[in-house]
């Protein structure tokens, strides 16, 4: 097609394996040889990382109208903040998430009742042991009489948190079983009451509280060999002031008997009365204003983007044209979650800049979104008839006027049925920035879950919000091609 950049294909494994060579070139910002407490009392506050969907270890909950964190890692750190004056500022993740934020700087310690394992140990250093718990296997009561040993879990499901000691421990001592590594604690409870997993395995202290408000659950009379597990602190090597300073509230907090009182507390603030509404209203209204201004900003600026990438690529410039398909060509051919990891991860490690996670993901939304309103913005044009633009040319416009005045208009009407495909793709594909602890609306749904302990309730409220703003979207668009439609 006249306008078109032709390139070989044997080009493109060239191209993407001259991506990845840059990539590898570029060194990483040398790490910073002053000790982690040092650098966070200087910007006075300690970054900690967790996944807030585990009560009692960390939750969100509402009072008195303000969302705040709770749990028994909550109040650990709060005493650390408070033993050495820093500020807690939370960063809330997925807990697949947390180590490669540590490893990358995003984070300055993980505190999500993580269990040091020899393969973590390798990469990070932990804290001494403030907690220890059991694994346990959770099951249906009916079903409960099947399972008298691990044997009968032969060929059946079972769900495990992805990258945690459970995930271990299933692995090694029931290696007949078919496991399936979920991101989050709900996620696994929903599969067992649902039957996709016939049993779940899940730490004693976050199984008590799920087995406390769902009363069709149990444990079943089993006990691992290698059940009992420590959590503790995770810290970047090489940070030896940090981790004696966190080791020293831990060794107080133990002494004065502070961990049992954080565990009472947490259970009593898990259970507080209130109808689902009062309690979680303010998370979903939250997550709709999160979700609808991330999703403006990737529409707004993608379109910009994607109308600069279409002329580029329409360019009779050569350069133009490369750079145009190599952008477009790389965004359409990689997932959004691979894209958005590379801005979160990528940002800190290659580039040096500390962005916010919403920021990261607004990046994300902007630069996969243009790439798409680019083709479809090249498309619209070049589907008008190349007699137009000639027509319009003969008549003493310049190509500009006759791009303006004939092509746009009618190009326009071409691309705006797709365009508000993608403009509601962008609004449902803005869930995935979750991930990296933007606080969307599905974001918020998880976080209403973890501290519901109902899986299932805030997934279909969400989707009826999800529903409502691509409905209200598509009738507006359907009422711009309307009025377009006139002129015909």
């Amino acid at each position: 097609m006249k306008g078109d950049v032709i390139v070989p294909k044997r080009g493109l494994f060239s191209l993407v394996m001259l991506i990845v060579l840059l990539f590898t070139l570029i060194p990483a910002p040398v790490s910073a040889k002053e000790d982690l407490l040092d650098t966070a009392r200087k910007r006075g506050e300690l970054r900690v990382g967790l996944a807030a969907n585990a009560a009692p270890f960390e939750f969100e909950r509402n009072v008195n109208g303000k969302n705040e964190y709770a749990g028994i890692d909550i109040s650990l750190i709060e005493k650390i903040g408070k033993d050495h004056g820093l500020k807690i500022k939370i960063v809330n993740m997925t807990f697949d998430s947390l180590l490669g934020a540590l490893k990358t700087g995003k984070i300055d310690v993980i505190v999500s009742g993580m269990t040091p394992t020899p393969e973590r140990q390798k990469k990070v250093d932990f804290s001494d042991n403030y907690l220890f718990v059991d694994q346990k296997v959770i099951v249906k009561k009916k079903d409960k009489d099947q399972y008298t040993s691990f044997a009968d879990f032969k060929g059946k499901t079972i769900a495990v948190q992805k990258q945690t000691a459970q995930e271990e421990i299933a692995q090694k001592e029931i290696p007949d079983a078919s496991l399936n590594a979920l991101t989050r604690t709900p996620d696994i409870i929903m599969a067992v009451q649902t039957g996709k997993a016939e049993a779940a395995v899940i730490d004693s202290v976050i199984g008590d509280a799920y087995l406390t408000k769902n009363k069709d659950l149990t444990y079943a009379d089993l006990t691992f060999d290698d059940g009992k597990k420590e959590t503790a602190v995770a810290v970047p090597k090489g940070n030896p002031k940090l981790l004696a300073a966190i080791n020293a509230s831990i060794k107080d907090a133990e002494e004065k008997g502070l961990i049992e009182e954080y565990q009472k507390q947490a259970n009593k603030d898990m259970f507080d009365d209130g109808t689902f509404l009062n309690k979680y209203g303010s998370y979903f209204l939250r997550g709709i204003g999160a979700t609808v201004l991330i999703s403006l900003l990737g529409v707004i600026f993608g379109s910009l983007f994607g109308g600069i990438f279409a002329f580029m690529k329409l360019s009779a410039n050569k350069v133009l044209r490369a750079i145009a398909w190599l952008y477009i060509e790389f965004i359409r051919g990689t997932p959004l979650l691979v894209q958005l990891f590379l801005v979160y991860f990528g940002t800190t490690a290659v580039l040096g800049l500390d962005l916010s996670a919403f920021l990261c993901g607004a990046i994300a939304l902007i630069l996969n979104c243009g790439a798409y309103i680019a083709e479809i913005i090249r498309a619209g044009i070049q589907a008008v008839d190349k007699g137009q633009i000639e027509a319009a040319r003969s008549l003493g416009l310049s190509h500009a006027q006759a791009m303006n005045k004939v092509i746009m208009p009618q190009a326009v009407k071409n691309i705006l049925p797709a365009l508000g495909n993608e403009f509601i793709t962008v609004i449902k594909e803005s869930s995935i920035v979750s991930v990296i602890g933007v606080s969307e609306l599905m974001f918020n749904a998880q976080v209403v879950q973890g501290a519901s302990f109902d899986p299932f309730t805030p997934l279909v409220i969400t989707a009826a919000v999800y529903f409502v703003l691509t409905f209200a979207l598509s009738r507006l668009i359907n009422l711009f091609e309307r009025r377009l439609s006139v002129s015909d």
